[in-house]
């Protein structure tokens, strides 16, 4: 099994070298594609927007106009920011900040299938920022401090555990098939192998062509033309998926970090 699986992996890599040098770029993108989308979508129904905060969320109408025009000022700069790699730390924090206050603001906070998704989205958000971590010098040098690399480890860590929720979110929603539970045994396993980092590479890239595959059949909104209520619900899953996906590339691309069955396993 372990010379099947490394000479697959080794299939794997020579099929995708051509594609190596852009999927940083590629899946930077798609990570922040949900961002992207959300601020484009309040602007293109702004009316629509400001009605439901003022009337569904009872928000004042200055607040409202305030707490969009923010969001989407915040969304557009951090996202082109995170493909542009400049200052990528403050980006983080901002677009994690849309989350957790956009949560609060539509009254989704208690909403599984939402907090699932968005714990995704932060997952490949936090892949980026590990991303991020160079070897500096440190200011206070008599002072206990946590190395560079460490913290890239323990990010690399809660990264690959966040990114796979959105797969188990979706495995346990929905009706059951023999097709279905098939599928979803495959799809949790290689979600635990990427939360222990074994063979998580090749799990990761498991998991971007089925959930590739998966986001077009389920979450069509091209498709849907007779409630642009409901389009609209399945266009914004479409691109969280699209995010869990990019994340999912991040990791293939950068590897599962130091605390990882992988990494542990080149030790010995």
């Amino acid at each position: 099994m372990e010379a099947f699986s490394t000479k697959a992996e080794d299939i794997v890599d020579r099929i995708g070298q051509p594609l190596k040098p852009y999927i940083p770029a590629m899946s930077r993108f798609l990570i922040v594609a949900t961002f992207i989308e959300d601020s484009l979508r309040i602007i293109t129904q702004w009316k629509d927007q400001l009605l439901f905060m003022q009337e569904v969320r009872s928000f004042p109408r200055g607040l409202s106009h305030l707490f969009l025009g923010l969001n989407v000022l915040v969304m557009l700069s951090a996202s082109s920011l995170i493909i542009a790699k400049k200052h990528q730390t403050y980006a983080i924090y901002g677009l994690m900040g849309v989350i957790v206050s956009q949560a609060f603001a539509y009254g989704l906070v208690f909403d599984l299938s939402f907090f699932l998704r968005n714990l995704s989205v932060m997952g490949g958000l936090i892949m980026v920022l590990s991303e991020t971590m160079v070897k500096r010098k440190q200011m206070f040098a008599a002072l206990p401090q946590m190395s560079e690399s460490n913290r890239r480890m323990y990010l690399q860590l809660a990264g690959r555990i966040l990114l796979i929720f959105l797969f188990i979110g979706s495995a346990f929603h929905g009706e059951w098939s023999l097709i279905r539970l098939t599928v979803s045994i495959f799809g949790l396993a290689a979600c635990v192998m990427v939360a222990v980092g074994f063979k998580a590479k090749w799990s990761a890239m498991f998991l971007v062509l089925f959930l590739s595959v998966l986001n077009v059949f389920v979450n069509n909104f091209w498709s849907v033309q007779h409630s642009h209520y409901k389009s609209d619900f399945l266009r914004y899953d479409f691109f969280q998926s699209l995010s869990t996906v990019g994340g999912f590339l991040l990791l293939v691309s950068t590897g599962p970090g130091g605390l990882s069955y992988d990494e542990k396993k080149k030790e010995f």
